[in-house]
């Protein structure tokens, strides 16, 4: 019976539309460092410099807004800018709102730009993140009245802020 159906092997494969390659990636597009528990890390090319950055999405966001992306928080190492920590809330925040973040063991406060808020001390912010279990930040509601609130966990970012800065240092 085996043997019967050996001849057909070659037979089937030959008829079977041959497979398309996997894209190549686009040139200066993300390329993956790797993933670490909650946290990713990666680089791209912008003007021709290599960007390494480490972002995790929000575990929790209260109130829920519909059509709202998940909030996500950066960490970017860049030839003109070391640990840029960044939240982009998935909406237009205020003009001149502030975001505050609350660690286990500190606070931190961020300065708004359309979509994003930047934590103002940078370097402090790295050191609060590298010691934290979890960052919980609030800024204001777009819709008015009372406040979001995004949790993100910080298990993993140890380790993604190493491949960052392995990737782009100093």
């Amino acid at each position: 019976m085996l043997c019967a159906l050996l001849p057909l092997g070659p037979a089937a494969a030959q008829r079977q539309p041959a497979r398309k390659p996997a894209p190549a990636a686009e040139p200066g597009g993300p390329k993956a460092l790797g993933r670490f528990e909650s946290w990713t890390a990666a680089t791209h090319e912008e003007s021709g410099q290599t960007v390494c950055y480490a972002f995790t999405y929000a575990t929790n966001s209260t109130p829920a807004i519909a059509g709202r992306p998940k909030a996500v928080l950066t960490v970017t190492e860049r030839p003109t800018g070391r640990d840029a920590v960044a939240i982009s809330a998935g909406f237009q925040y205020p003009t001149g709102a502030e975001v505050t973040a609350q660690l286990e063991q500190s606070a931190l406060n961020f300065y708004t730009s359309g979509n994003s808020a930047f934590a103002r001390e940078s370097a402090v912010a790295v050191a609060a993140l590298q010691k934290a279990r979890q960052i919980v930040a609030r800024s204001p509601n777009p819709r008015g009245g009372g406040q979001i609130v995004d949790t993100f966990s910080l298990r993993g970012f140890n380790q993604a802020y190493q491949a960052i800065n392995k990737a782009c240092p100093r």
